[in-house]
């Protein structure tokens, strides 16, 4: 079960995106009525109209799964996974609907702290009434700011600032539509460092087993056969699953 505090963050999470980490894009919004009502030719006839912004908003709500999933942990998680499956030699084992539930929950066990953060700061003054709904906004977007910044490469921020052609005084004051495509690279980049150390010790075990079948002259068998037992008997005595997600947890310093 998803703890209460999580269903909340991640009801407020559709505003922050929204919002695009600023709450001053809220205050030059006006009102958005749910609809129009016009006084009909007839007395007391009316009509009503659903407004076109209502049709917008619900038209950015489509692309929140994709920001939620570039925004935390799971692109790492799950790049990692599929170069693992790939290094083992296995096509559809584990299947990709236990590798995508599996990052899922790990995403949440990682962001938990930046949730409960966001929670305390910012969630849980506007139930209570303390603060406004811009307030809440601009308090828990703070959280995740600093932890895409603390995932982020120097290198990767200032290309998305040459590329979009602007300067900040500091790290806190970037966009975060600069932010955003700088840490997803970030992210790419250490998935990938982490692939390549796993791959090395399988890679090891195919060239040892092509060795020697064609040491033996048994050339038309294939080694990804001979060599698959030895990857998955390898894998599982060293605690292969522990230790990739212990890895995964302490690159983000947990």
């Amino acid at each position: 079960m998803i703890p209460v505090y999580l269903k909340r963050c991640l009801y407020l999470t559709p505003l922050i995106l929204l919002a695009g980490w600023s709450p001053a894009v809220f205050a030059d919004l006006p009102g958005i009525p749910a609809f129009t009502m016009t006084p009909g030719e007839e007395q007391g006839v009316q009509e009503y109209s659903v407004t076109l912004q209502i049709l917008a908003l619900m038209t950015a709500l489509t692309f929140l799964p994709a920001m939620l999933m570039m925004m935390t942990s799971f692109t790492r998680i799950i790049v990692v996974f599929a170069i693992l499956r790939q290094a083992l030699g296995l096509q559809a084992t584990p299947s990709n609907q236990i590798l995508l539930g599996l990052a899922l929950f790990l995403s949440i066990f990682i962001m938990k702290p930046v949730l409960e953060e966001a929670n305390r700061v910012g969630l849980q003054p506007y139930m209570t009434e303390e603060i406004t709904s811009l307030e809440a906004v601009e308090r828990a977007s703070m959280p995740f700011r600093q932890f895409m910044l603390g995932q982020t490469r120097e290198s990767d921020l200032g290309l998305f600032m040459r590329i979009a052609d602007e300067q900040y005084d500091s790290p806190e004051d970037v966009s975060f539509w600069v932010l955003l495509p700088a840490f997803v690279t970030s992210e790419l980049k250490t998935a990938f460092q982490i692939g390549f150390i796993l791959f090395i010790p399988f890679l090891i075990i195919d060239m040892v087993v092509a060795s020697v079948l064609m040491a033996m002259g048994m050339m038309m068998l294939s080694p990804i056969i001979i060599s698959l037992p030895f990857k998955i008997m390898l894998f599982v005595l060293v605690d292969g699953w522990a230790l990739i997600m212990g890895t995964l947890a302490a690159s983000y310093g947990i």
